[in-house]
Formats: C-alpha cells, sequence, structure tokens
C-alpha cells in the first residue's frame, strides 16, 4: 500500500467477517475459563512466530488475546494534530491492524511546534498525507489510511467500518454529531484536545466489558453492582501464583454520550462536601464554558463553533458563562479565580509537545485495554492541568442509581 495514493483510493472497505480477522470467540456471562498456560506466548496460536518476536515484550504483559484483538482492530482517528500524533504513534507500534485518519485541513507554520511527523516541506499539504509516511515506518505491518474529506460530510453508516473511533482537538458540535453517529452504531468512542498546558480525554464506550485479574480477597467475589455505572457479571479461579490464590474478574462499564455527560452533576460522593467540592478543578468549568461559547456564539464559515477571541465582548461572554457553569456544578465561587480564567484563555488554540505526549500516551494506552478487554478503562472525563501536574477522572453521567 502507498500512503500517497488519493484518498478516495485508500479508503477501507466494510470488514469481511472471515475466521482469520474475528477476535477470540468471548466466554458465556459467569463461566470464565482458566487459562490452558502461564505462558503467554505458548498460547499465540494464530500469531506468526516473528510477530511473537517483534510484540514479545506487549504479549507478556497483557496477554496474547489482547494482542490478538489488537491484531485484528481497525482504528478511525480524526484531525491529525499534535495529540493525534502521539496517540497514532502508540497505536502503531502496539500493532493495530489498521489505522484510517480523517482530516480535510492542511499544513500550516503553527502545526511544525509540537507535531513530529511534519517538516516544514510539508506545509500546504493535506495533514493527514503530510504525516502518513514517517507514520508507516513505525511499524509497516499496520495499514494505514488517509481520508481527506470533511469528517461533517460523513453520515453515521461511515463509522460501521470501524472498530474504534477517537476524535481529536474538534469544537463541542463536531464532538457532538461524531459521538450521536457512532451511539446509531455502536461504536465506542474517544474525544480528546488540547489547549496549551490543558488538556481532556472523554470516553463513551457505551457498554463494555473487560477482566482484570486480581488477588483473591476474603470477601467472596459476587456478581453485583459496584457502582452506578460499574458491576461485576462473571468471576473464576486462576490458580495460585507465588503463593498467593488469583481470579479473574470479568466487569462491565455503563457509559454516557458526550452531550449528556456535559450537562451532568459531579459524581453524588462530591455533592454537599465541601472539601471535596473545593479539591474539583476549575478546569472542568472553563472546559464547558468553552464548549458552550462555541454552542452559542458565532459560527464560522464551515459550521464549527469558535474560540473565545482576544476582543473584550467575547472575554465578558466567555467569563459570564463560566461564572453560571461553576454555579451549576455546586462548586464553591472562590474557586474560580481571575487568574486561572486568564491563563485558560491564553492557551486557547495552542499545542505544547508535553502535554500532546502525557495525554496522548494515557489515552493510546486506554484504547489498548479497551481492544484488548483487559483493565478498567477511563470512566468518563479525564482533565489534565499542566501548571498544576494533575489529571483527576470524574465519572460525569446525568443520572444515579444506588
Amino acid at each position: 500500500m502507498d500512503p500517497a495514493q488519493p484518498a478516495a483510493a485508500q479508503a477501507p472497505a466494510p470488514l469481511p467477517n472471515g475466521a482469520v480477522d474475528q477476535p477470540p470467540a468471548e466466554p458465556p456471562a459467569g463461566e470464565l475459563p482458566l487459562l490452558a498456560s502461564t505462558d503467554p506466548v505458548a498460547q499465540a496460536q494464530g500469531i506468526s512466530a516473528d510477530e511473537i518476536a517483534l510484540y514479545d515484550r506487549q504479549i507478556r504483559l497483557w496477554g496474547v488475546q489482547a494482542q490478538e484483538r489488537l491484531r485484528s482492530a481497525n482504528v478511525l482517528l480524526i484531525s491529525m494534530k499534535a495529540l493525534a500524533n502521539e496517540v497514532a504513534k502508540n497505536l502503531v507500534l502496539a500493532g493495530i491492524k489498521s489505522l484510517t485518519v480523517v482530516d480535510h485541513n492542511v499544513v500550516t507554520e503553527d502545526d511544525l511546534g509540537a507535531q513530529f511527523f511534519i517538516t516544514e516541506a510539508d506545509i500546504g499539504k493535506n495533514r493527514a498525507e503530510a504525516a502518513v509516511p514517517e507514520m508507516q515506518k513505525l511499524n509497516p505491518r499496520v495499514n494505514i489510511y488517509v481520508d481527506t474529506s470533511d469528517i461533517a460530510s460523513k453520515g453515521p453508516e461511515f463509522y460501521q467500518a470501524y472498530d474504534m473511533v477517537i476524535a481529536t482537538d474538534l469544537d463541542f458540535m463536531t464532538l457532538s454529531t461524531i459521538n450521536a453517529s457512532t451511539r446509531l452504531s455502536q461504536k465506542p468512542f474517544y474525544a480528546a484536545g488540547t489547549h496549551g498546558f490543558y488538556g481532556y480525554i472523554f470516553a463513551d464506550l457505551i457498554q463494555h466489558d473487560y477482566i482484570i485479574e486480581r488477588e483473591k480477597s476474603n470477601v467472596a467475589t459476587a456478581i453485583k453492582a459496584e457502582s452506578a455505572t460499574r458491576s461485576v457479571v462473571a468471576f473464576s479461579d486462576k490458580g495460585v501464583e507465588n503463593g498467593r490464590a488469583k481470579e479473574m474478574v470479568e466487569k462491565r462499564e455503563i457509559y454516557s454520550p458526550l452531550l449528556l455527560a456535559n450537562t451532568s452533576p459531579l459524581p453524588p460522593e462530591y455533592l454537599n462536601k465541601r472539601r471535596l467540592l473545593k479539591q474539583v478543578t476549575p478546569l472542568l468549568t472553563c472546559l464547558r464554558a468553552l464548549w458552550e461559547f462555541q454552542k452559542t456564539s458565532a459560527i464560522n464559515p464551515d459550521g464549527r463553533g469558535r474560540n473565545p477571541s482576544h476582543a473584550s465582548a467575547d472575554l465578558q461572554l466567555f467569563t459570564t458563562i463560566a461564572t453560571e457553569k461553576h454555579k451549576e456544578l455546586q462548586l464553591p465561587i472562590d474557586t474560580l479565580t481571575s487568574e486561572f480564567l486568564r491563563k485558560f484563555l491564553q492557551n486557547l488554540d495552542s499545542e505544547l509537545a508535553p502535554v500532546a505526549a502525557f495525554l496522548g500516551g494515557q489515552l493510546a494506552q486506554d484504547v489498548i485495554n479497551v481492544i484488548g478487554k483487559r483493565e478498567q478503562p477511563i470512566q468518563n472525563l479525564v482533565l489534565f492541568d499542566g501548571d498544576e501536574s494533575k489529571a483527576p477522572i470524574y465519572a460525569m453521567h446525568p443520572i444515579f442509581t444506588s
């Protein structure tokens, strides 16, 4: 495959249902089998010897079944900026089956500061097409495709061909539209973005089952709800390792779409507890205010919402929206300072390589875990504050049940 071919020639067709590309069959709920061997490489029946050698470390880290799922996974990555560079790098190195990059924008001088797949010679070229050649060098085994059309032109049927959809550095309305389409197509979705020292990751996996391996405790594991969004659906003994009894536990997470999560209250454990509310980062307020500004302010010619400018009217409107959002979250008013508002606005539309690397690494690792059905995934909003070097996670859902 030549990455420089026109996008129309590279657009992937829906996957056939051949046995080679299908993930291993899942056991019935409540019946998790014991592993046949303690050596993960010894279980690699569907992976070639050279693949085992190439991916030996990660096979031993997360297991052969997870690697087999990765090698059959088709991932869609929307918008190729600094954050997407990091995500693509990690997924391609991990050995997914294919990566399709959708981006209709061209490379500008502003892209050169934090993006490592492009050079000054690429200015004026399509951003995805410019990045693919260097991306392909990381792992020639991965099929990489380019689509240079506008993601806004895609209907829900477009997402059927993919196992995972990741949208980066887009406005709220575009993200919400993509999320609605992935819900209709029953595809897991991530949204992420960076603004200078700040950034976020949002996950809507709809319903996701995964398996964790853990040491057995004195309290017997039971099939039950653990929280409003998480429940145990199956478990089994794994045997004794190094004198400790182990078990395999299958859990299920339920998610909310971005449109609902954006208007949801903080989790119940925060409410009416001033100590916890004072610890909530004002970045949550500012991100919600930014998305609301994009929804209600003037629209760009391409139909997308814009970010606040340095004009006095924009700054006043953003401050008003942020104050309202802070009150809606029931946060102490003194935790939203003019200094933080100013720094957040100053960081808009900028990219910093270290922030992109941190968030891109965390996002790619969560995608790998979700595809491999191992480890607990993000639930459901990560916020990163580079000034404080903190990345709290908030479960934002419209309704909580006991």
